[in-house]
């Protein structure tokens, strides 16, 4: 279970808005003020008693069907660009109200990268910011720091992906917000920690990906090193900086105190090494570029057909005998070179050649026809049109629509992960920059208007408004 943020009454749909209601209708309060969650349950606990709650707080429930988990909880978002991006955009996809801090005249750096663009808006920005309501807030200002440790006050999480040090200097590093809210989840992102030989450097995902070691090991067996087509140390970053919040939120309900999370590039990237570092630790193995091959595994790669390329792999002997079945090339089942996975790997380059040669022979949609249904894993090297045409893609649902208040209908890829209690429908629009910035005032801090007609004149703040 964990502790809602109570005083939100700004939640999507009337069964969430209705939940926050019957658990506490006032605002300016954080939810470790409001829920008791697991601390309670704890004091009991080591008396002897309410073991059985703490061992099953769930049982502790509301009744109410189609409700996100997060519903209720406040996230602070001062990160830009993709890995704090991307983790706030997952938690605000389980209901979570991620408030996004945006600089005045200029917002995240990705609404101007680009092209594409569609209108003025960046299609990057649109691709990892829905779910978020966007404040303009010069935190430059110590007006702007002040509104922002308002807002830490009511609100659950703080995410940031400043240099370390630099929130600091403004007066909004964790020491400083802790003292105003310490029941915050502080969650900071950075390219490298916070302490360390390199802790001052900025961070970005293809020098991280590549000084981890990932571009490295990326690209042709014969070739350069290359980075992915897509972020991935950013991504991993942002899906490990989720899951160490969902962790946060789960340790404020025990122990009814905030903490401090560090989230780095160079560490989630080494960490996703797996198997490829664990060769060079134990066996002083070093990694090398395979392409679409696998080191350990034969055949596991791309094929070239007629037409395009399929992927293939044959991961036990089963498998490999029944894809030379396919392949019209039985002898190869009994051929001593082939016989074990071992082997195939010691015969790589022959074994590779025989299979090129016979894939090249059909066309991609002949392969497909011949494979489907014998259990072993394939599919073909997709362009963009093909994954979204897909019927496996449009079946899972991975094309999320939203009306989008400057530019109309967008399409982006959606939630990855289904749950049978609640739907992962309903998504907010990314915000134009500042669009909410006098209702979070208002309603979020309860600022009246003289004083946010002042902080509009100072330019501490600025307020989209969407046509």
């Amino acid at each position: 279970m964990i502790c809602i943020n109570s005083h939100n009454k700004h939640s999507s749909g009337a069964q969430e808005a209705e939940v926050e209601a019957s658990l506490n209708p006032r605002r300016l309060r954080p939810a470790w003020a409001t829920q008791t969650c697991f601390k309670s349950q704890m004091k009991r606990g080591e008396r002897g008693e309410g073991n059985e709650l703490m061992l099953h707080p769930w049982r502790n429930t509301i009744e109410t069907d189609n409700v996100k988990p997060l519903v209720g909880v406040k996230i602070l978002d001062l990160t830009r660009v993709l890995a704090g991006p991307f983790a706030t955009m997952n938690l605000g996809d389980l209901g979570a109200e991620v408030i996004k801090v945006e600089r005045p005249g200029v917002g995240d750096d990705t609404r101007t990268w680009g092209p594409p663009f569609v209108g003025t808006e960046s299609t990057y920005f649109l691709s990892v910011n829905r779910n978020k309501k966007s404040i303009a807030v010069n935190i430059k200002d110590p007006k702007g720091v002040k509104i922002v440790k308002e807002l830490a006050t009511v609100c659950d999480v703080f995410v940031e992906n400043y240099v370390p040090g630099k929130l600091t200097a403004m007066g909004l590093g964790y020491e400083d917000v802790d003292k105003v809210a310490p029941h915050i989840v502080y969650c900071s992102i950075t390219g490298y920690g916070h302490t360390g030989p390199m802790s001052q450097r900025a961070g970005y995902d293809a020098v991280a990906s590549a000084i981890s070691g990932m571009m490295h090991i990326t690209g042709p067996e014969d070739g350069d090193p290359v980075r992915p087509g897509v972020a991935m140390t950013d991504l991993a970053t942002g899906l490990y900086a989720y899951g160490a919040v969902m962790a946060g939120l789960i340790q404020r309900c025990k122990t009814g105190k905030g903490l401090f999370i560090d989230c780095n590039l160079l560490s989630s990237q080494v960490a996703c090494l797996t198997q490829v570092a664990a060769n060079y630790l134990i066996d002083q193995r070093e990694g090398k570029r395979w392409g679409t091959a696998h080191g350990s595994i034969v055949p596991y790669q791309a094929f070239k057909t007629k037409d395009g390329h399929l992927v293939v792999g044959a991961g036990n002997n089963q498998q490999f005998a029944t894809l030379c079945k396919i392949l019209n090339l039985p002898e190869l089942i009994d051929d001593s070179k082939y016989k074990t996975n071992h082997l195939r790997v010691q015969n790589r380059k022959e074994l590779i050649k025989i299979l090129s040669a016979r894939f090249e022979e059909e066309m991609t949609a002949t392969w497909l026809c011949l494979f489907e249904g014998c259990g072993i894993p394939y599919g073909p090297i997709n362009n963009m049109k093909g994954v979204f045409a897909d019927p496996q893609v449009l079946h899972n649902g991975l094309i999320m629509e939203m009306n989008h208040p400057a530019v109309g209908k967008i399409s982006v890829p959606g939630p990855a992960v289904r749950y049978s209690k609640f739907k992962m429908s309903e998504a907010r629009p990314p915000p134009l920059l500042g669009q909410h910035t006098t209702h979070i005032l208002k309603e979020v801090l309860r600022y009246d208007d003289r004083t946010i007609g002042e902080l509009l004149s100072a330019g501490v703040v600025t307020q989209h408004e969407a046509k």
